[in-house]
């Protein structure tokens, strides 16, 4: 079983089936683990996994009159939760997120499927569902393979800088993971090349997890770097290695394209469009649309889910069946709100970066069962590929962009966190709004491209800051924006 952080390792089990067809026609598949005291074989343990216990679990379905059948599905799990941090242990404790996470997920996969299978689903592209279900599958797996980094699927650590917040990873075998036949075509073996993986978990408070990551989907300026974009778009084609920093341009706006949906709207693919314009007539005679598969989920505060999850990967515009995938994203799983009880060392060391303002501003419990003690663990998983010779400069420059987007996301929770009043500190002015901040940027960020010059002087002013000089500018500014189009 996949760890859902990078905090925790995976689990691992060693269980005996038993599936029966009954004189009803019902069938039922029965499942548990095998332990030292029964006569079954007893295999120990894979390293860096933690052996959990399956108690008996297993499905039933019943066939019922005029066709159709009604399902039933036990999951019991043990899933051995002192061997976590503290702070995320309700995720392997609670029953209820095991049925979010297994059963109710499994239901409405069956659920899909049947209707799909009948006809009612209908989809655009001229796609068929099952091809668009391999997708997403493939992204989520993908994207699982990251997080984890499974030492028999190639994957080892690199060293890191001296700062253990982002953990870099690389894996010299990609036909693990995007086939011998795209693995050699694309040129990562021919180059000597691979993949490299900068990951990182850290707590969020006060932030619903479906509201983060659907501002994450719709305002991507916010927290990507679009020469970052142009590298992992670019490397996914044959003898595309530059450094990102060579690529030039600025991405312009995103066009979201749906492609598909579950029934119950709980999860959906699309395609995204960035339209590449440069600042310089050379940059726009060099920039071109980008491409992004992405699968997006638990965006709706109304249905229920494990996780709120946006992972997407650079795609040609071809858009084939077999194009490799090189799945990147985020999740944010709540974690069951309950006493402010401190947590491990650990813990505090990864959440450090994220307390605002002073320690003591707010006393412990102060919120109660408020939505301003909700609690939740985001994973960032990104993944590129590389060759041997730049490897240091590709995992640095990994490092740092992960360290970027953890900044970013950081300064939209504070944002998108329900404002609060301190009897001390009296009311919390309300920050800029994201896109305010962006556009800010994007005006000074022009300016001094064009001009040399610092159009409201040092630029190490916080963000609000930076807004307010130019709000307060004594000179007007008017800001003018074009698109080649052929004639």
């Amino acid at each position: 079983m996949y760890a859902p952080t990078t905090l925790d390792p995976a689990r691992d089990l060693l269980t005996v089936r038993y599936t029966s067809l009954l004189e009803d026609g019902s069938l039922v598949v029965c499942e548990r683990s095998l332990t030292g005291t029964q006569s079954g074989p007893n295999m120990p343990s894979v390293q860096h996994f933690v052996r959990a216990q399956m108690l008996p679990s297993g499905y039933l379905i019943r066939p019922c009159e005029g066709g159709g059948c009604i399902i039933h599905i036990v999951d019991h799990m043990d899933l051995e939760p002192w061997s976590v941090p503290e702070v995320i242990r309700p995720l392997y404790e609670s029953s209820a997120v095991l049925a979010q996470k297994m059963t109710i997920t499994a239901l409405r996969h069956l659920r899909q499927v049947a209707q799909e299978v009948s006809g009612e689903v209908v989809l655009g592209w001229g796609r068929q569902p099952a091809a668009l279900r391999a997708f997403s599958q493939r992204l989520c797996r993908g994207f699982n393979d990251a997080v984890n980094g499974f030492t028999d699927d190639g994957w080892s650590l690199l060293g890191s800088d001296g700062v253990e917040d982002v953990i870099i990873a690389i894996n010299s075998s990609p036909s693990k993971f995007l086939g011998s036949q795209n693995a050699s075509s694309d040129g990562l073996s021919a180059l000597n090349g691979g993949i490299m993986c900068a990951k990182a978990s850290m707590l969020l408070q006060n932030v619903p997890p479906a509201l983060l990551v659907r501002f994450l989907r719709e305002h991507r300026s916010e927290w990507a770097d679009c020469n970052i974009d142009a590298y992992s778009s670019a490397t996914m084609k044959a003898s595309a290695y530059n450094v990102p920093g060579s690529l030039g341009g600025i991405t312009g706006s995103q066009v979201i394209l749906p492609l598909a949906h579950t029934v119950e709207h709980e999860e959906f693919l699309e395609v995204i469009k960035l339209e590449g314009h440069g600042l310089t007539h050379e940059e726009a005679l060099l920039s071109k649309d980008m491409f992004l598969l992405q699968l997006c989920s638990g965006i709706d505060e109304h249905v229920a889910g494990f996780c709120s999850q946006l992972v997407f990967a650079p795609i040609d515009a071809s858009f084939a069946d077999d194009a490799p995938l090189l799945p990147s994203g985020f999740r944010v799983i709540p974690l069951e709100s309950g006493s402010d009880v401190s947590p491990p060392n650990r813990t505090l060391d990864l959440a450090s970066a994220l307390e605002v303002g002073s320690a003591g501003t707010r006393a412990s419990g102060d919120c109660g069962d408020s939505p301003c003690n909700l609690r939740s663990v985001l994973t960032i998983a990104f993944q590129f590929t590389y060759q041997n010779n730049v490897r240091d400069s590709v995992a640095a420059m990994a490092r740092q962009y992960v360290r970027n987007v953890i900044a970013s996301v950081q300064r939209v929770a504070i944002a998108l966190a329900p404002s609060q009043q301190s009897p001390h500190l009296g009311p919390r002015l309300p920050p800029g709004t994201p896109e305010a901040l962006t556009l800010t940027r994007w005006i000074c960020q022009s300016y001094r491209m064009h001009l040399g010059l610092e159009l409201i002087g040092d630029n190490s002013e916080p963000n609000e800051s930076v807004l307010k000089l130019l709000w307060h500018h004594s000179d007007g500014i008017m800001c003018c924006s074009w698109k080649v189009c052929t004639i």
